[in-house]
């Protein structure tokens, strides 16, 4: 198995795992493999630490090792790494719960939303499309609506 750490122009981060690296670099050009975030496929490698596997039996710890093996003091840029590890990762269980939590009415959405808030239809949590001429006259009519950034791979059930 390869792991990869990919990026997307937006710097989101994100792991992926492959059987291979030509595995990798297949479904790459085959655009098969996009963000989690925002749904982009234009994406590169980050740094990713190698995992070897060198022996069965690991190495035993000297005094020298075991102090060398104590974490420096976080820098400026593992510490927002951090948080923009927690903030995406808070993103995908939002986006989870909301797509778990909602029907999927497609390009409906303006049409059914209407219906709702005039009372022909019972009320129900949905999402779907609507076109930024379709958004303003929902909200024109009163109808509470909130635009999320949800990428195309997310419009069904997250893994």
């Amino acid at each position: 198995m390869k792991v990869f750490d990919l990026l997307c122009p937006q710097d989101h981060v994100f792991e992926a795992w492959f059987g291979s690296e030509a595995d990798f670099r297949s479904q790459m050009e085959r655009s098969m493999v996009e963000c989690p975030l925002c749904g982009s496929a234009q994406l590169r490698k980050g740094l990713s630490a190698p995992r070897l596997n060198l022996g069965a039996k690991p190495p035993e710890k000297t005094a020298q090792t075991a102090a060398a093996s104590v974490p420096a003091v976080a820098s400026h840029t593992q510490v927002d790494r951090q948080k923009l590890h927690a903030m995406q990762a808070a993103w995908l269980e939002v986006s989870r719960k909301i797509v778990k939590t909602t029907e999927n009415v497609g390009d409906q959405f303006a049409d059914e939303a209407l219906r709702m808030h005039r009372g022909e239809e019972p009320e129900r949590p949905i999402r779907g499309q609507a076109t930024p001429t379709q958004a303003m006259e929902l909200l024109e009519e009163g109808v509470p609506l909130l635009p999320l950034a949800l990428p195309a791979s997310s419009k069904e059930t997250l893994q």
